[in-house]
């Protein structure tokens, strides 16, 4: 019967009845569509006017001069546009000119890469056309998924992405995988019936969802909300709600930047008040205090810190890593947690066939992973035909196929369920040929999957007569064989085999896999209604006890060959990986326990255990738990949140709709490229192209290599900055004047500072990043370890300056010149203390720096720099210098040489 077709209008979302609580002629009702018309022409276009087109809202695109201006959130930013300001007022025109400048680069560098990010990200969205059969006017189309309407019914097969929330009019063996919203790693059976009322998402069963796909079966849906209005645009808008929290490097700049206004604010008081107990001139005073600000505002750490992190982009980009937010590449340095899902990210998201169970033989192991035919049988095939009759029969109950790599898939791919088509790959192993099995034995009747019975059955022809074939659960297949097929014969399934067999299941479930029983019924004169005798129940006596047992096929959803390494990877580097997955606890703890993420007494919890724990209880739990099975995306962001207020850093992997708001509020998000949805990839901060679970930890390791180049910069940057005020302030309370003009102190900190800096940033790794521990959360900028170093190369450099202005000054050197020589020995100082930062254990002289092109460019450009400074006349004015003798300058180097050897013999001490 058609059900007439209503001119009202759809109600909006949110105002209708339930969809999955109410019946399907209501639901039609509701929606004003018909069954098997479906809409008419002008119902779309108002529909469409009304609630827009069938597809995601794109994530806002920022203009370019916000990326720009959001480069300045800084407080070093902030200190040099006061250092600037002052600058500019006392008449030092150049000083605020180059202070600008250097800010206005650092701000172009930032917006550059963030840039070039996105675009990376928008190249990896695949931007194909999904295309779905809906009924418009009586007739069925092909048509444009995004111009779906509420109200359209559509047609859905086995291998369809579901292109709208839509409720299941009817079908047939409906199966869906629903991983990527639900995490079930598993398809779920579907059905037209109305649930109750409270059911949750996942046990909606009459429902199919956007960003889900049919493994099996068909149905007719009618669908009920598009676009934003749909549980994966809800997800997306959470998502989007959520504020990702500042990152460590955020952090420990701000405190830093609110140390050195302190700081600098203290020594210009502390300037005036010697200025004016000196009775100098004010203006002479404010110069001085002038000079002392900048020389203590390290202007190249901005640049040092965004070149660091762009320097980390490149090198992630080429280990498959695309960031998306800057500031994440130390951020990953600093990971102290990995919260990763597991369907798709730590297994390869593909059923496979691990262990076989044949009564006569007993269990055999099969090797090879995914829907590829690589891997074989131990042992082979057996003389009596047991396993080939076993995989014979695992393909005539089976409506799935794999396909072969092709010009558009380089790997082979399942098409339908994927538990099925582990059989098809299991065939093929062993040297089957699915199609001529087929061939050989047509099918003449069937009973799709069913639900409740737990199992399917098909009916075929063979050359003497007719063949049954049954695949379900073990406990329903069990239930109706008598017999078993042991050596080639068919024996009695008695009180010992029995308990042998109960046995060896328990033994193949403890090892997480998922168990299929395959039996057969053979008979002359079976009809074509025996499937639904045995399976309704209508002759269920009658036929207890006929079928064969033929075997029992154990599956999992396998490790990725690299998980386990990188996994142990994690561990030696002080990072806890933790599983958060919506699969089955058991199955969740066993995969953590192959793959080295849970040990001993680790706990596993699923998302009922969860919710009855208090925030102070699963604080408790917390450093013990290593998989979170069964939750839904509030608990993923509840697990984030608890981890962060135990202190931890947070990185989150996940591919699926359901991981976005997780991945928002982690302090990186990493999401897969691939299999990961494009929520899941707007919502991440890093997203790995490959799906590969080892590419999270290279990046981890490039993280670390930024955050260790990072610190060598800050120590070079700071031991600088430290003895130009340290110089200044020594040199006026002792009498004598300023050795540095404003000018020569930003020269220094600005050109020279930044070619050189430029070498600690581009360092390679030392090779023992991932066998240190990660940064702690907490960590300031200057660590303990950095400023027993900084005690020993600033007072080195501010004995060696003082040291020849004083010993120039009382030969009677005229001060212009001796100011020169000043600047150049602070300046060779820098370029030897570079060679001290290189490694805070390791002997400079071991790094061979004539091998590296970073190093050997910029001490060669530094070079060039300050010559064009002491001997161009157009220059000398500019930054107040003399030209002075060759000898001099060599004399300066050997002085300034001082500073290596001081660290050298510091270093020597510390290794015995």
């Amino acid at each position: 019967m058609r059900l007439a077709i209503h001119t009202a209008m759809p109600p909006p979302p949110g105002d209708a009845t339930p969809w999955h609580a109410t019946d399907a002629a209501t639901v039609l009702a509701q929606l004003a569509a018909d069954a098997t018309r479906g809409l008419t022409t002008r119902s779309v276009a108002e529909r469409r006017a009304r609630f827009g087109r069938n597809e995601l809202p794109a994530p806002p695109r920022r203009a370019a001069w916000r990326v720009w201006l959001a480069q300045f959130r800084s407080p070093l930013i902030y200190l040099l546009f006061g250092a600037a300001a002052i600058a500019l007022a006392l008449g030092e025109h150049h000083d605020a000119l180059v202070i600008f400048i250097v800010v206005m680069l650092n701000a172009i560098i930032g917006a550059y890469q963030e840039g070039r990010a996105e675009r990376a990200l928008t190249a990896l969205r695949q931007q194909t056309t999904q295309r779905v059969r809906a009924v418009r006017d009586g007739h069925d189309e092909d048509i444009d998924a995004r111009e779906l309407v509420p109200g359209d019914v559509i047609s859905l097969a086995a291998g369809d992405a579901v292109p709208a929330d839509a409720r299941v009019l009817d079908h047939a063996a409906l199966q869906l995988a629903e991983a990527a919203l639900t995490g079930e790693s598993l398809p779920i059976a579907k059905t037209s019936s109305a649930m109750p009322l409270d059911a949750v998402l996942a046990e909606r069963s009459n429902m199919v969802y956007a960003g889900t796909h049919v493994t099996a079966g068909r149905a007719r849906a009618v669908v009920v909300a598009t676009g934003a209005a749909t549980e994966l645009g809800r997800i997306a808008e959470l998502a989007e709600a959520d504020r990702a929290p500042p990152t460590p490097l955020e952090r420990r700049i701000a405190r830093f930047g609110r140390a050195l206004i302190v700081l600098a604010a203290a020594s210009f008081a502390l300037f005036v008040v010697i200025g004016l107990t000196s009775h100098l001139a004010l203006g002479e005073i404010l110069m001085v205090g002038i000079s002392q600000v900048v020389g203590l505002i390290p202007e190249g750490l901005p640049v040092a810190t965004t070149v660091a992190l762009a320097v980390g982009v490149q090198r992630m980009a080429r280990r498959r890593a695309i960031v998306r937010r800057l500031s994440a590449v130390e951020t990953l340095g600093s990971t102290t947690v990995i919260c990763s899902d597991k369907t798709g990210t730590l297994t390869c998201n593909e059923m496979t066939v691990a262990a076989l169970w044949l009564p006569g033989r007993g269990e055999v192991e099969v090797t090879g992973a995914g829907y590829a035919p690589h891997g074989a049988l131990r042992g082979g095939l057996d003389p009596a035909g047991d396993v080939e009759r076993l995989l014979e029969a695992g393909v005539l109950c089976n409506d799935a196929h794999v396909l072969a790599p092709d010009a558009h898939e380089a790997r082979w791919r399942a098409v339908g369920d994927p538990t099925e088509a582990a059989l098809i790959t299991l065939a093929l192993k062993a040297g089957l040929i699915p199609d001529a099995i087929r061939a050989a034995q047509p099918r003449r009747a069937e009973l799709p999957f069913d639900a409740e019975a737990k199992l399917m059955a098909t009916q075929h022809a063979t050359a003497t007569g007719a063949r049954v074939v049954l695949k379900g659960a073990p406990e329903a297949i069990l239930a109706l064989c008598g017999h078993v097929r042991a050596a080639g014969a068919v024996v009695a399934l008695d009180a010992p085999r029995r308990a042998a067999l109960d046995a060896s299941l328990e033994a193949m479930a403890g090892r997480a896999l998922r168990l299929l029983a395959i039996a057969e019924v053979i008979d002359d004169e079976i009809d074509g209604e025996i499937v639904g005798e045995i399976v309704g129940g209508r002759g269920a006596a009658g036929f207890a006890g006929r079928a064969t047992l033929l075997g029992v096929i154990g599956q999992l959803d396998p490790p990725r060959a690299e998980a386990a390494a990188a996994v142990a990877s994690c561990v030696r580097a002080g990072i806890r990986p933790v599983m958060v997955t919506g699969d089955h606890k058991a199955t969740g703890l066993a995969i953590a326990r192959t793959l080295g993420i849970a040990r001993g007494d680790d706990l596993a919890l699923d998302g009922h255990e969860l919710a009855a724990l208090d925030d102070d209880a699963l604080a408790a739990q917390l450093p013990r738990i290593r998989v979170f099975a069964r939750v839904h995306p509030a608990q993923k962001l509840r697990i984030v949140q608890a981890l962060q207020r135990a202190g931890e850093v947070v990185a989150m992997t996940g591919d699926g709709v359901n991981d976005a708001p997780a991945l928002v509020r982690a302090d990186v998000g990493v999401a897969m490229g691939r299999a990961g949805t494009d929520v899941a990839k707007q919502a991440a901060s890093v997203v790995i192209t490959d799906d590969n679970f080892g590419s999270i930890v290279a990046a981890v390791e490039e993280g670390r290599v930024v955050h260790r180049n990072l610190k060598k910069a800050v120590l070079l940057l700071t031991s600088t900055s430290f003895a130009e005020m340290f110089i200044l302030l020594i040199a006026v309370l002792v009498g004598y004047p300023a050795p540095f003009a404003a000018v020569q102190i930003l020269w220094n900190n600005l050109l020279t500072e930044g070619v050189i800096t430029v070498n600690l940033i581009m360092a390679p790794a030392e090779g023992d990043e991932m066998q240190r521990p990660p940064a702690p959360p907490g960590e300031p900028l200057i660590t303990a370890a950095m400023w027993r170093r900084l005690l020993v190369m600033t007072p080195t450099i501010v004995v060696v300056v003082l040291g020849w202005l004083i010993f120039r000054l009382d030969r009677g050197v005229p001060f212009a010149t001796v100011r020169t020589e000043a600047f150049t020995l602070l300046v060779v100082c820098e370029w030897f203390n570079v060679l001290n930062c290189l490694s805070d254990r390791r002997s400079a002289l071991r790094f061979g720096v004539l091998k590296s092109r970073w190093l050997a460019a910029g001490l060669v450009v530094g070079n060039v720099l300050q010559l064009a400074v002491i001997y161009v006349p157009a220059l000398n004015a500019t930054f107040h210098t003399h030209p002075i003798p060759l000898t001099t300058a060599l004399a300066i180097g050997a002085v300034a040489s001082v500073v290596l050897w001081v660290e050298e013999l510091r270093k020597l001490l510390t290794a015995r």
